[in-house]
């Protein structure tokens, strides 16, 4: 299977990368997100069997003053990537999040109601109502706080904070399912490649890692699995200043996705220790 990844250097195309070496991946310099027609001749030139679209706009707090902007990488840029691959008969997966659901009342099935309260997740929300009226084969595949030993992520910024501070205050009132990206990127290429063998599988689905956590234990979690000694002390969400309302409750129900794909919600705490280690050299 020929798969054509939009996104190359963050964190889940990396790992796609790894898992599937076949895999296309390309960067800004070849399909940008802000010029949606350029990625749809992406799609076009290159004739995949598969497409996976793991670049967004991820910065939540900043969407909140370029919304527009947000917009056009979320909702504009998959909508043509989806439409040129319906064209072709290519299905599509595409990476959304928990942030399109209100977050007060998980976990949350993909048919539940919807209702992002910031610019973010209604980015995202529209992205996912342009791939699904392309009307091609398609995965929707909404996930939460992803990790891995790249980019920008918690188990990163905790681990260096960790190093250098004797307390962490972290927020004790947010709760959602830690996932690692290498086991998204398996969720990924396993949707594509199911689609390609059953386009009646099209869908909405979720994949977040167990069990639940807070962010303030899942930091307990990642100082354990690295042997540091700083204490964290959790706090409330409204004690943590961000421009962006965050969910409280973002758990996904993911056992749709286990019928259909056969895809279990993956050990975070595996995950971590994959990381940890790769971190250190180790991987």
């Amino acid at each position: 299977m020929r798969v054509l990844v939009f996104g190359r250097t963050g964190q889940l195309a990396r790992e796609i990368g790894r898992a599937d070496p076949s895999a296309v991946l390309l960067g800004r310099e070849e399909a940008d997100l802000r010029d949606p027609e350029g990625c749809a001749r992406a799609v076009a030139a290159r004739g995949p069997d598969a497409v996976i679209v793991a670049a967004a706009w991820t910065d939540v707090d900043g969407a909140e003053a370029a919304e527009t902007e947000a917009r056009v990488v979320n909702a504009a840029a998959p909508a043509a990537i989806a439409r040129a691959a319906a064209a072709m008969g290519a299905p599509v997966v595409h990476v959304s999040t928990d942030y399109v659901f209100p977050g007060d009342a998980g976990p949350y099935a993909p048919d539940d109601p919807t209702g992002p309260p910031g610019a973010y997740g209604r980015t995202k929300l529209l992205g996912e109502t342009a791939v699904r009226a392309a009307g091609g084969a398609h995965a929707i595949l909404r996930t939460a706080w992803v990790f891995s030993a790249h980019g920008r992520n918690f188990v990163r910024t905790m681990l260096r904070l960790g190093a250098e501070r004797e307390v962490l205050r972290v927020v004790d009132d947010q709760r959602g399912g830690p996932t690692p990206a290498a086991a998204l990127a398996n969720a990924c290429l396993t949707a594509a490649a199911g689609l390609r063998r059953d386009p009646a599988l099209s869908g909405t689905y979720h994949y977040a890692g167990a069990p639940d956590v807070t962010w303030a234990a899942f930091a307990r979690a990642i100082m354990e699995e690295a042997c540091l000694p700083a204490r964290v002390e959790g706090i409330p969400s409204s004690a943590y200043g961000s421009a962006a309302a965050r969910p409280l409750d973002s758990r996904l129900d993911c056992r749709t996705t286990e019928e259909a794909f056969g895809l279990q919600r993956p050990d975070w705490r595996a995950g971590l220790g994959d990381v940890v280690r790769e971190e250190r050299g180790g991987a």
